[in-house]
C-alpha cells in the first residue's frame, strides 16, 4: 500500500530539509519527499495542524530488562512505551539476567521485538563476559547475532588494558564502545552527586571526578586504537571539556546527554525521593548549564533517555536501598522541546538531529533520514502540544518517574514504523485519522 502523508512540515537533518513538504511511503520505504506531491494510486492522510514530519526518533540508551527481569519490563511494554513516545528505534543495554554477552541472548531479544511488533531493537552486547570486567566477551559472535555495539553501562572497566582490548578489537567491526565511565573506587558507596545538598541532606556522596577521570582515559585509549568510544549519559562539565579536547585531536569520540540532566540539579534531592536516584547522579547547575551548551554548539552528540525502569516497590525504599534509574522513553520529546527548543537553546533541527539523525550514525544503523528508498520510519511531531506528565498512563510496567504532573509544551502526534502507524495519540486532533484502514479495494501490501 502506498501511503501519502499531506500538510506538515518536513525537517530532515541530514538532507538540510526544512518546510512545507508531503511524504510518500510505498510499502516500508520512503518514495519521495516534496511539495505538492500527486496522489496516485496512495492513500492520502493529512497530518495534524502545525505538526513535523521527520526522521523517527532512535534512542540509542534504553534498558528492557527482558530476559530476567521482566517484573520491571518486558521488550514488549518498553516497545510500547517507546512508540508512545515517538522512538521508532531503540538500542538496549546488555544488563540483563542473564548478561548479554552471547549470541542466543541477543537472538531471544531480537525474536521478542519481532513479535511485539513495535520499535526496532538493536541489542548491545557486554563488553566481557558476565560484565564482570575480566575476559572479553565473544564480540564478533555478538556482532554476527544482531548486536549493534557493546558496552560496560552498569558495570563500568576498571582495567585500562580490557578497555585499549576491546576498542581494538570493535574496530574490526566498526562497532562503537557505550562508555560507562565510573570510576568504581571513587564512586564508592555514595548515592548522590557529592555537592552542598549531599551533604546537607547526610547522603554520600560520588565526585563528578569519578565521572571525568574515566572520560579522559578512555578518550586517550581510543586515541591510540582505531576504535570508536561513544560517552554514555554524560552528567559533568568536566567531561564535556574532556569529549571536545579529544575531538580537537582528532580521536573517534561521542557522547550523549541525558533529559534528566539537561533538566534537574541535585537540588531536588530535597525530600529524599528515590525517583531522582539514578547514575550518573543528577549534578549541580553548573554542570547543567555547560551541558546545555555542549547541546547547542555541537560538542554532544545524541539525546538518549537511559530508560531505566523498576519495580515500585524496589523504588519504595531508604534513598540509600533504592536503584539508580528513571523512566525517559515517554518524557523525552516533551522535555526536549519544552526546556531547549522553545527556550531559545536549540533549533527544531538541531534537536530531531539530537534524537534521530546522529543516534543511526553512531550506531550506523538504517533511518536518522527521510532519504527516498530508506526505511519508512516517521515520527510526527506537534510542537506546540500541552502535555501533563502523567505516570499512571504510562506504557512502561514501572512508574519511576520525577516528572509526574510536570506540564510541558511538545509531544507526539503518530509514531510510523516500516510505513505501518504503530502509535496516535488520541489527544492530538486529527491524529487517528492517521491510522484508519484504506478504503475498501485498496490492498495492503
Amino acid at each position: 500500500m502506498k501511503l501519502l502523508l499531506k500538510g506538515g512540515r518536513v525537517v530532515d537533518p541530514a538532507r538540510g530539509v526544512d518546510g512545507p513538504a508531503d511524504v510518500l511511503i510505498d510499502g516500508d520505504r520512503i518514495a519521495e519527499v516534496g511539495r505538492d506531491l500527486p496522489a496516485g494510486d496512495a492513500v492520502v492522510r493529512e497530518v495534524p495542524r502545525g505538526a513535523i514530519v521527520c526522521p523517527g526518533l532512535i534512542d540509542m540508551h534504553v534498558h528492557l530488562r527482558e530476559p530476567g527481569q521482566e517484573h520491571k519490563e518486558t521488550v514488549a511494554t518498553g516497545t510500547a512505551a517507546a512508540v508512545a513516545g515517538g522512538f521508532t528505534s531503540v538500542a538496549c543495554m546488555p544488563n540483563t539476567d542473564p548478561v548479554n554477552d552471547s549470541a542466543s541472548v541477543t537472538r531471544l531479544i531480537i525474536d521478542r521485538a519481532r513479535a511485539a511488533g513495535l520499535a526496532r531493537v538493536y541489542p548491545i552486547g557486554a563488553v566481557s563476559r558476565g560484565s564482570k570486567g575480566e575476559q572479553l566477551a565473544e564480540i564478533a559472535e555478538l556482532r554476527e547475532a544482531g548486536c549493534v555495539a557493546v558496552s560496560d553501562d552498569g558495570r563500568p572497566v576498571a582495567s585500562a588494558l580490557l578497555m585499549r582490548r576491546v576498542l581494538e578489537y570493535t574496530s574490526m567491526f566498526g562497532m562503537p564502545v557505550i562508555d560507562h565511565c565510573e570510576d568504581p573506587s571513587l564512586k564508592g558507596d555514595g548515592v548522590a552527586h557529592e555537592g552542598p545538598a549531599a551533604s546537607r541532606l547526610g547522603l554520600r556522596g560520588i565526585p563528578g571526578i569519578a565521572e571525568e577521570l574515566m572520560v579522559e582515559r578512555d578518550i586517550t585509549i581510543a586515541g591510540i586504537t582505531t576504535g570508536r568510544v561513544h560517552i554514555a549519559h554524560l552528567s559533568t562539565a568536566g567531561s564535556l571539556r574532556a569529549v571536545r579536547a579529544g575531538k580537537a585531536r582528532g580521536i573517534a569520540v561521542t557522547c550523549e546527554v541525558t533529559p534528566h540532566h539537561f533538566t534537574l540539579t541535585d537540588e531536588v534531592l530535597e525530600g529524599y525521593d528515590t525517583n531522582v536516584k539514578m547514575n550518573p547522579p543528577l549534578r549541580e547547575a553548573a554542570d547543567v548549564e555547560a551541558l546545555i551548551g555542549g547541546l547547542a554548539d555541537g560538542s554532544v552528540d545524541v539525546i538518549a533517555t537511559d530508560h531505566a525502569p523498576h519495580h515500585h516497590d524496589e523504588k519504595f525504599v531508604e534513598f540509600d536501598k533504592a536503584p539508580f534509574g528513571i523512566l525517559g522513553l515517554e518524557t523525552a520529546v516533551a522535555l526536549t522541546f519544552d526546556r531547549l527548543v522553545h527556550r531559545g537553546h536549540l533549533s527544531t533541527t538541531r534537536a530531531i538531529a539530537l534524537l534521530s539523525t546522529n543516534p543511526a550514525r553512531v550506531l550506523n544503523v538504517p533511518g536518522g533520514t527521510l532519504a527516498p528508498g530508506t526505511p519508512a520510519d516517521i515520527t510526527i511531531l506537534v510542537p506546540d502540544l500541552e502535555v501533563t506528565i502523567d505516570p499512571a498512563r504510562s506504557r512502561s510496567l514501572s512508574r519511576n518517574t520525577p516528572f509526574g504532573g510536570w506540564r510541558l509544551r511538545g509531544g507526539v502526534a503518530a509514531t510510523i514504523v516500516g510505513g505501518r502507524v504503530v502509535y496516535v495519540n488520541d489527544e492530538v486532533a486529527g491524529a487517528a485519522a492517521l491510522a484508519e484502514p484504506p478504503p475498501a479495494g485498496i490492498a495492503a501490501r
